[in-house]
């Protein structure tokens, strides 16, 4: 996957359809695995949104820090290491969710789960080098 050269505007611009779209059936998000991931900055306290892949684990959500395979981890990140209280958006719900990254067997569970339905994030793990791809768990908040 080629990534785009602006990859703030490309995001904002994904965000902004993600919203517009987020209700309507059948629309370009329907049915899809991608939600908005809204974080603290760790170090300014602001909200920080992102759009990413997520896999269903009912009824907890697998987001993936891949950062396309880049050796350092995303900020979204980096933001709920500091802040794990993090806002949810998938279609047309939100809701606040408290996020963990997997540890141990929970984690060697959740990336055969995840390479056996994705297998690209095996490369995206050894583009990382040895940097382990964080596997963050939400769990709806009540």
């Amino acid at each position: 996957m080629t990534m785009p050269s602006d990859m703030r505007a490309y995001n904002w611009q994904v965000i902004e359809e993600f919203r517009a779209n987020a209700g309507v059936l059948g629309g370009p998000f329907a049915g899809g695995s991608m939600l908005l991931l809204t974080t603290t900055g760790r170090t300014t306290g602001t909200p920080h949104t992102a759009p990413m892949m997520f896999k269903d684990h009912d009824p907890r959500l697998l987001v993936i820090a891949s950062n396309n395979g880049a050796t350092a981890h995303p900020s979204w990140y980096r933001n709920l290491l500091a802040h794990p209280e993090v806002t949810v958006e998938r279609g047309a719900e939100r809701f606040e969710a408290t996020a963990r990254t997997a540890e141990a067997a929970e984690r060697e569970a959740l990336w055969a789960n995840l390479i056996a339905s994705h297998p690209f994030f095996v490369e995206h793990q050894q583009r990382a080098g040895t940097r382990q791809i964080p596997l963050v768990v939400l769990e709806r908040r009540a």
